[in-house]
């Protein structure tokens, strides 16, 4: 699940906490080209203002009018649906031509009241512990489950039941504060990626963190701060500093973590001289080896640091979501039961 449907949720919250009445929409199956996956979100409040989409814009406009129609039709704040529904768009060539559906394309969408919001409180407080969590919803009464999901699990819908996988926020730690980090981290953060950056050498990390103030700074020496923080499957590392010293350290620790990407920076003869001296003084596996990035980045012939720095998160972006050779190694549009969407 994307941060982006997390910030759904958390505007989901304090509209309910406000008063609001709120409908929540879930993709649960596409046919043909469709710009939203299954599992993405769109919020609908009462006075018709919107967060998320599961479209891309070709059927908003449409479900926003519906939406607010029938609100106008209940008591202020209330539900304006007595129970989850299902809308299907472009199931008729009529519905294709009508909301510019993409090819042909097809839309299920799952249309719920958010009676109760104490399950998005839950589900908010869990990933933001960094908890992978399903949130299983039953159609025929509404009610809603929280449960621990398992890495690789997605969405899934019987007919009956309703199961959408959230994750925690991507987080992206920085070894290193010097200029090209600035930029990394620049970029990483319009890809709404949590930035972390750890560098102990003050003259560095002070001008870095009075230019990046949304930016969280760790304290102390890499390989203790990437031991501490327990990378997980939703974590990239990427070593900047160019000083083996801090850079190697940290490597070690992150290597033999469960960070889904981890990168440092350096020629391809300084990463095989990296490569060396990680194996004859740290006992790091060739497995354990192999995981690591370097020359950092996609060959995009980038100089500048921006340049370097677009270059990076790329390749960050390319393997989180499970792109090999350009070529997606996973690719599934319709949820069924066991269905895998990572």
């Amino acid at each position: 699940m994307e941060s982006l449907d997390l910030r759904v949720l958390g505007d989901v919250l304090q509209w309910r906490k406000a008063g609001h009445a709120v409908t929540l929409v879930t993709v649960v199956e596409t046919w043909g080209s469709a710009p939203r996956p299954p599992g993405a979100l769109l919020a609908v409040r009462d006075d018709g203002v919107v967060s998320g989409s599961v479209s891309g814009g070709c059927v908003e406009d449409d479900l926003i009018a519906r939406t607010r129609a029938s609100f106008q039709q209940v008591v202020p704040g209330a539900p304006a649906l007595a129970k989850p529904g299902m809308i299907v768009y472009g199931a008729s060539k009529e519905e294709v031509t009508r909301f510019g559906l993409p090819c042909g394309g097809t839309l299920r969408l799952v249309q719920e009241p958010v009676v109760d919001s104490t399950w998005v409180d839950q589900l908010l407080k869990r990933t933001a512990d960094h908890q992978l969590v399903a949130r299983s919803l039953t159609l025929a009464t509404g009610g809603v489950q929280l449960s621990s999901a398992l890495r690789g699990q997605g969405i899934a819908f019987d007919g009956t039941t309703l199961t959408t996988v959230f994750g925690p926020k991507w987080r992206l730690l920085l070894i290193g504060a010097g200029q090209l980090s600035q930029a990394v981290a620049q970029i990483a953060g319009m890809l709404d990626f949590e930035v972390l950056v750890c560098d102990p050498r003050e003259e560095y990390a002070a001008t870095f963190i009075q230019g990046a103030p949304n930016i969280q700074r760790l304290e102390g020496m890499p390989d203790d701060v990437v031991r501490e923080m327990l990378p997980g499957a939703h974590t990239a590392i990427v070593a900047l500093t160019h000083d083996p010293k801090l850079d190697d350290m940290a490597l070690i620790e992150a290597l033999q973590s469960s960070a889904f990407y981890v990168g440092a920076l350096g020629s391809r003869k300084n990463q095989e001289a990296r490569k060396q001296r990680l194996s004859e003084h740290f006992d790091l596996s060739p497995e354990e080896l192999a995981r690591l990035h370097g020359p950092v980045g996609l060959a995009l012939g980038a100089k500048t640091p921006a340049e370097i720095a677009v270059s990076i998160l790329a390749e960050i972006v390319q393997v989180k979501n499970g792109v090999v050779g350009g070529v997606l190694a996973v690719r599934a549009t319709v949820a069924t039961p066991g269905c895998a969407l990572n």
